[in-house]
């Protein structure tokens, strides 16, 4: 092996490989060499001369082109590969392993072989590159060490701003590394993009720790550390007693000074990041925690050093502390928004005037342009993205670094509807919290025709997509780690997205603040909550006090009323969405059909005693 290395390599990439002392990075080098055959290879180590060797290696094969603000680049993926690929990403099992009819899965041999022969030879006139990170903090005992093989410059560059370099930390451990592996090609390429996207696969082999990935450049597909790694990370979590979860990490700042940390887990168009992102607030990350028992205390951190955001509607109203970030000098890349000739980016929802001509991602673009089943492309993919260090937002957490994490004191779940939950409210307790907010949680899709109720989707604890263990074991993992804890996090619930009668939203974007401010506030016992049947809602004049004191806004009591109103008939049907889904699945823990039942008892009684619709008054004491 090390003579084939030595031969294959050139001495400088050779000497930093074999200087790292572990025969398992060689051998997956090794392997990826014989079945890619690349044409030349670079070893990347944590040098800044290495790192950047790989962007401006980015630059000159044309996945990147520079931008007129300085450190800007865009990239585009194929018009055709702007997102993830569910139907193709699938888990490699090895026979008699079995995850659940809700799993996309393939058997272990078939999968492997399938596609190995696909990438084969795939890296004949390409240069491959292999890259060491860290998933978390350097130094940590949550963090985990990852060896990405690609062929994309856009890929390697894309991880460097989103995860720590770890070639020191792959020397230090030596032989006793452990690390999970990636090796992903863009395929045959064409105008720079993946060219046979009917051949593109990403599987993930659980049990040999692997992800291969090809005939893709989309982020979420070839980009391994993300939510690639975050099922390989849910798997290892479930023998280890810790929970890898889809969450942001955010820092509350209350009064004195005190910064009180949550963690928050919601689906797509939730408000996850506008949440992360808060002004007066500080953020560690805004996708992806690990979350550990430490003494009984739940710690967490973020596994990312950067952001894989969506660009779409990222603008100064409504999101300053990113939109600064994406118009100032720094190490960005733009993907699948416009540029025009004067090098400057466009993107759906950025608060401009948009041109009206440019460059996209379907090429040379002018308004009006249509795609060839006559639909007219706009000016920026609704999928487009950006990467960015979160070091460059003003708001950072000092704490983004830090080896030991940040203690976790509170849990939030959102979700969206226009007529079930309230803005904010508490669980009873952790059991209870898991099972009605996390296990419970939904997201309310846009309506098919005007008036129509959106279709509501089920996605426990926003993590549904990514788990890597049965949904019934992957719940007992949640049960059981709340048990261990002296003092477990507060759980709680939010939904931004209530409306009136005529479809207003009865809150505006920026209340989500005061929900945060309350919450910590209940952290450190210092607000007085009322009991409802479904958990705890805040009275009505801490919010008051609170709207005037951080927004500088009357907040009424006849918007209390709304906003915070019981509504009986909605909640139970929610409640018997939620039996009948976990019903059809296998293993589920007997008390999360006990915690239901439960929930709609108190519910049957109290519209017995007031009505279907309750003001949160009535249960005032």
């Amino acid at each position: 092996m090390e003579n084939f290395l030595k031969e294959k390599l050139e001495q400088k990439e050779y000497e930093k490989l074999i200087s790292l002392e572990n025969n398992k990075i060689m051998e997956f080098v090794a392997e990826a060499i014989k079945l890619c055959r690349p044409e030349s290879v670079f070893v990347c180590t944590d040098t800044p001369e290495d790192r950047d060797y790989v962007r401006q290696y980015s630059i000159k094969a044309g996945e990147e082109t520079k931008l007129a603000i300085e450190g800007h680049t865009i990239h585009f993926d194929g018009f055709f590969d702007q997102a993830r690929d569910k139907a193709k990403t699938q888990f490699l099992l090895p026979k008699g392993l079995e995850l659940g009819a809700n799993f996309n899965c393939l058997e272990q041999e078939e999968g492997v072989r399938e596609v190995k022969d696909i990438l084969k030879d795939s890296m004949v006139k390409a240069k491959m590159i292999v890259r060491f990170f860290s998933l978390g903090p350097i130094g940590s005992s949550f963090s985990i060490l990852c060896l990405q093989i690609t062929d994309s410059g856009y890929v390697a560059h894309s991880e460097d701003i989103l995860y720590r370099p770890a070639y020191e930390e792959f020397k230090r451990a030596g032989r006793e590394a452990y690390f999970f592996r990636f090796l992903h090609s863009a395929g045959e390429l064409e105008g720079n993009v993946s060219k046979n996207i009917d051949k593109r696969r990403v599987y993930i082999d659980i049990e040999d720790g692997i992800v291969y990935s090809t005939n893709t450049q989309y982020g979420g597909n070839t980009i391994g550390l993300k939510k690639l790694a975050l099922r390989q990370a849910i798997n290892k979590a479930s023998k280890e007693n810790w929970l890898a979860e889809h969450m942001f990490i955010m820092g509350v700042h209350g009064p004195e000074g005190r910064v009180t940390y949550f963690s928050g887990a919601f689906p797509s168009a939730c408000g996850k990041t506008s949440t992360s992102m808060l002004e007066k607030e500080s953020i560690i990350g805004d996708d992806i925690a690990y979350l550990k028992n430490i003494d009984g205390r739940v710690y967490g951190i973020n596994v990312e050093r950067g952001i894989f955001g969506i660009a779409r509607d990222v603008n100064p109203v409504d999101d300053p502390i990113i939109y600064d970030t994406l118009t100032s000098p720094g190490d960005v890349i733009f993907a699948n928004v416009l540029y025009t000739d004067e090098g400057k980016p466009y993107w759906l929802g950025m608060g401009q005037e948009l041109p009206k001509k440019g460059i996209n991602y379907s090429g040379k673009w002018e308004s009006g342009k249509i795609d060839s089943l006559g639909n007219e492309i706009p000016v920026s993919h609704k999928n487009a993205r950006y990467v960015c260090r979160l070091s460059y937002l003003r708001n950072c957490d000092p704490h983004l670094d830090d080896p030991a994490g940040v203690p976790v004191d509170g849990i939030i779940y959102g979700g969206r509807d226009s007529n079930i939950c309230v803005p904010v409210e508490q669980s009873f307790n952790w059991e209870h919290g898991v099972i009605t907010k996390g296990a419970s949680l939904e997201s309310e899709t846009t309506a098919a025709t005007l008036g129509q109720e959106g279709v509501r989707t089920f996605n426990l604890m926003s993590n549904l997509d990514f788990l890597s263990v049965p949904i019934g074991k992957y719940l007992q993992m949640h049960l059981d780690f709340g048990e261990k804890i002296t003092a477990p996090p507060i759980i709680f619930s939010v939904n931004y997205f209530l409306k009136d009668k005529d479809g207003k939203f009865l809150n505006e974007k920026n209340d989500k603040s005061i929900w945060m401010k309350w919450m910590e506030l209940r952290i450190h016992k210092e607000v007085i909550a009322i009991e409802t049947p479904t958990g705890y809602i805040p009275e009505y004049k801490d919010l008051k006090l609170l709207f005037k004191e951080h927004l500088n806004k009357e907040y009424t009591a006849a918007d209390y009323e709304e906003q915070f109103k019981l509504r009986i008939p909605e909640l139970i049907q929610k409640n018997e969405r939620i039996e009948h889904i976990y019903k059809k699945i296998s293993n589920i823990p007997p008390v999360l059909f006990q915690t239901l039942e439960e929930q709609r008892k108190r519910l049957e009684k109290t519209k017995s005693q007031y009505g279907e619709y309750i003001s949160p008054l009535i249960f005032v004491k």
